[in-house]
């Protein structure tokens, strides 16, 4: 299976030692270079590497519209992806370390202010409930090696795009980068994340113009107060019958 390193190990029970032939997630270093330069190197999973490097120019605000990308190739080494734009970009020059797994990268100012969303959609705990479900039941790279992140766009009924990763932050461009090449929109959609929602994952749906986060485990503390200044309904820890809601309350109604 792509994206998994079959790996010969040892599992230790009460009962004793087992010698065990099974796998690890892949990860590798993919290099984005836009017009002719290097724009970053992220670790990844090898999956879907043009829509990471797509999604990481976009979330960055470096492009809006699939119109923009006059050619977009993966190396034959699966390692490097190769985007000419119809524009010219300026090169960043303060990137920032993130706290994402494998260190993300954004050059985006977190600090910044951003317009609040205005949004006409609402959900119940009962949505979330189902589409967390949905969620966990997706990961395909998940159920076979454990051990990487599962996000998902959804339209409040079902689970448009599906992204693993070993970053979680990555599936959030992974996502961004499908949605602009199939042409799906990401306004007023609901994002759901298996991961700790940061900031920079905070930033990447506000980029996306999603309204509504939840995720199976907690935001930071910085997240949650971009959330309430940008009006993102943050949602954390939903687990079976049971969610914390720690920012814009208002988007949720009754129904479970």
């Amino acid at each position: 299976m792509k994206g998994v390193v079959p790996q010969a190990f040892w599992q230790i029970t009460e009962g004793g030692w087992e010698a065990v032939d099974g796998g690890v997630p892949d990860e590798q270093a993919l290099s984005i270079y836009v017009n002719g330069f290097e724009l970053a190197t992220v670790m990844c999973s090898p999956l879907q590497q043009q829509a990471l490097a797509v999604g990481f120019l976009a979330n960055e605000g470096l492009i809006a519209t699939m119109e923009e990308v006059q050619v977009l190739h993966l190396c034959a080494q699966q390692t490097c992806v190769d985007v000419w734009l119809s524009h010219a970009i300026q090169r960043p020059t303060r990137p920032i370390i993130t706290s994402g797994c494998g260190g993300g990268l954004t050059f985006d100012d977190l600090s910044r202010q951003m317009p609040p969303l205005d949004s006409p959609i609402s959900v119940t705990p009962a949505q979330i409930w189902h589409l967390m479900r949905l969620l966990a039941g997706a990961g395909q790279l998940y159920r076979t090696v454990r051990g990487v992140h599962t996000s998902a766009l959804s339209d409040g009924e079902r689970l448009l795009l599906v992204a693993e990763d070993v970053g979680r932050h990555n599936t959030l461009d992974k996502l961004r980068g499908m949605a602009l090449m199939r042409g799906i929109e990401t306004r007023d959609r609901i994002l759901l994340s298996s991961g700790r929602v940061s900031s920079e994952m905070l930033n990447k749906a506000a980029r996306m113009g999603v309204p509504v986060v939840a995720s199976r485990t907690s935001p930071t503390g910085l997240s949650v107060a971009l959330a309430r200044s940008w009006n993102i309904t943050l949602l954390g820890y939903v687990r079976a019958g049971r969610m914390n809601v720690y920012a814009g309350q208002e988007r949720l109604r009754a129904g479970g």
